[in-house]
């Protein structure tokens, strides 16, 4: 499970056009170039624009058994259980709300940083790949039927189960890596990361 190089430059290609029409707005203006430059430092980036932002993608097939039985007396009766092993791919995308993405500019002499506080990423959607359903066993008895409400529960249950994996697995860490080479490269187009230090908190 990985993440593809194409969504990182969809990624890094979606913030660069958010910061071209910050700059575009800031250029529009008369202003002197020593107070164009201090402006510049000043100005907001405009992360609430953005929106939620997928930084990692992860796919994951989770395999489900779905049986059910007629009983009496708490007691299962033979010949009436039905049965099926089946399978789906699951896309989870993990990211971040970028409103929620603060940052303060250290401009000393002595001290120039980039402080970017970077919120805890969350799961954006989870979405079942239908074309994947596989089934590997099934066996239905006219006696008592695998209903629709019990595979609708049965995906539930198997979505909830694709995004434990996904956070076991570390999307998490990952989209939290990947958001940080993504803002690390869009302030870059904006401060010489020569001179100025970039620190996540």
């Amino acid at each position: 499970m990985k993440i593809t190089k194409k969504i990182i430059k969809n990624l890094i290609l979606v913030l660069v056009v958010a910061f071209i029409g910050a700059g575009a707005f800031i250029f529009g203006g008369k202003m002197k170039e020593d107070q164009m430059q201090h402006e510049s430092k000043m100005t907001k980036f405009g992360f609430e624009d953005i929106g939620e932002l997928a930084t990692q993608e992860m796919i994951g097939t989770v395999v489900h058994t779905e049986k059910t039985a007629q009983s009496l007396f708490g007691m299962e009766i033979p010949f009436t259980q039905s049965q099926y092993i089946y399978s789906y791919d699951f896309d989870i995308k993990a990211g971040y709300d970028f409103s929620y993405i603060k940052y303060e500019i250290k401009d000393d002499e002595e001290n120039k940083e980039i402080l970017i506080y970077l919120p805890e990423a969350k799961i954006l959607s989870t979405e079942i790949l239908t074309d994947s359903f596989e089934v590997y066993y099934e066996k239905e008895s006219i006696f008592k039927r695998i209903t629709l409400s019990d595979n609708n529960i049965a995906l539930k249950d198997m979505k909830k189960l694709a995004e434990d994996n996904a956070v076991s697995n570390g999307i998490y860490e990952k989209a939290k890596s990947n958001a940080e080479i993504i803002l690390k490269a869009f302030f870059a187009q904006y401060y010489d990361l020569n001179v100025y230090t970039i620190t996540f908190i």
